[in-house]
Order: C-alpha cells, then sequence, then structure tokens
C-alpha cells in the first residue's frame, strides 16, 4: 500500500456526505488502498483458513466419522480455544437428467412443477441475437433493473 493520507480510521469516522467532498486525489488514494486491503485480506483469509485445516483437519474428520455426519457444525476443542468447524452441503444437479425426468413426468401427465422447481431465463445476448419478431413475442417477459454499480478510479495526468 502506498503512504497513507486519509488512514481508516478516519474514512470510519466520516459521514458520506464527507466522503463524497474529498479531493479527486483522495478519493483515488481510498479507493486503491481498499482494494488493496481487501485483496490482502482475502489472501491473509484463505492461507489462515488452509492453516486451521492443516491444524484441525484430522480431528474435524474423525470428529465428522464419529458423529456420522458429512455435512453441519462440528465442535473441537484446542485448550481453551473453541473450534467450530461448519461444513455447509453444496448440492448441484445434473440438468439434462432433471430435464429427461421433467419430460417423463409431464407424459404421465403430472404436473413438473410439483417435482421440481422450474425457472426459465434467456441468456441477454441471445435476446439481442434474435430476430425482432421473436423478441417481440419474448418482451411482455422481460424486466431489466440496474445491477449495482461499480466505481473504478484512476487519476489522469493534467498536462
Amino acid at each position: 500500500m502506498s503512504d497513507l493520507t486519509v488512514f481508516p480510521a478516519d474514512i470510519a469516522a466520516m459521514s458520506v456526505g464527507q466522503l463524497a467532498a474529498l479531493p479527486p486525489d483522495q478519493k483515488a488514494e481510498i479507493s486503491r488502498n481498499l482494494d488493496e486491503a481487501l485483496d490482502w485480506l482475502k489472501k491473509a483469509r484463505a492461507k489462515f483458513d488452509v492453516a486451521l485445516d492443516a491444524a484441525y483437519g484430522e480431528q474435524v474428520r474423525a470428529a465428522r466419522f464419529e458423529a456420522g455426519k458429512d455435512f453441519g457444525v462440528i465442535h473441537l476443542q484446542d485448550g481453551p480455544l473453541r473450534v467450530t468447524v461448519d461444513t455447509p452441503k453444496r448440492v448441484s444437479w445434473d440438468q439434462a437428467q432433471l430435464a429427461a425426468t421433467a419430460r417423463r413426468i409431464a407424459e404421465a401427465g403430472e404436473k413438473v412443477e410439483d417435482y421440481l422447481d422450474v425457472e426459465f431465463s434467456v441468456s441477454e445476448s441471445r435476446f439481442n441475437n434474435w430476430p425482432a419478431a421473436l423478441r417481440s413475442q419474448f418482451e411482455a417477459a422481460r424486466t431489466v433493473k440496474p445491477g449495482k454499480p461499480t466505481f473504478r478510479l484512476t487519476l489522469t495526468s493534467e498536462d
């Protein structure tokens, strides 16, 4: 990180209005330093998580085996330190197999929605490349909302 002229504690104490009123060079500095700090924190967190796995991984696996569970929360004790390890379930579904199953359900006269969560979507690039006649058939089902804006600040030299 560069030499700071606006310190993190100063930023936390400033109102949104005060931050908005800062000169451009300070806004650029804050943006750059926050990006660098976030990058550093992400890398430090990832490294520390690997270290925690190195320190407690075997105990966690043994505790999971003993508890008969592959997912969820496990608690360990390391002296005065209570270590809580939460391993969430990450489920994914084979889309081709689900589509085939949905067809079989429909062919049997059942409502697919009784068994599956069905969500239709159209990629924006595909929609934009369709002929106007086809696009017009879908436009009533399409809602466009703005996403969260991102700001990138770059100081340019004044010549």
